[in-house]
């Protein structure tokens, strides 16, 4: 695996560039090291995560808006307040009902999104 290092201790949120990573969808990466990863990801309304999955475990925090999320065979209407937990190897996708925030965290980091 490769080595990424860590960030910077202090990130400032208005310094980070947004990245669009698909229709309607746009994301931050907070802060990370090898171990774990945090990620802030707006959505706008009828924003698609698409069904995927990956070897890292996830865990997500509904900041705002509403989100039909599918883990596995169970859907769920999940809205600001709520979270989640995604485990490694595991389907799952989301799709915006309401525009909103979600805030992933990555054990280990998300190498592909440091491309």
């Amino acid at each position: 695996m490769k080595t990424f290092g860590a960030s910077k201790e202090f990130l400032m949120g208005d310094e980070i560039q947004w990245e669009t990573v698909g229709e309607g969808v746009q994301r931050k990466i907070m802060g990370y090291d090898d171990k774990i990863m945090l990620v802030d990801v707006n959505f706008s309304a009828g924003g698609v995560g698409p069904m995927h999955q990956h070897y890292h475990s996830q865990v997500t925090y509904v900041v705002s808006g509403e989100f039909e999320l599918t883990i596995g065979d169970q859907t769920k209407l999940m809205k600001a307040g709520d979270a989640f937990y995604i485990p490694p190897n595991v389907m799952h996708g989301a799709i915006c009902k309401k525009a909103g925030k979600l805030i992933d965290v990555f054990s280990p980091i998300r190498e592909d999104f440091m491309q």
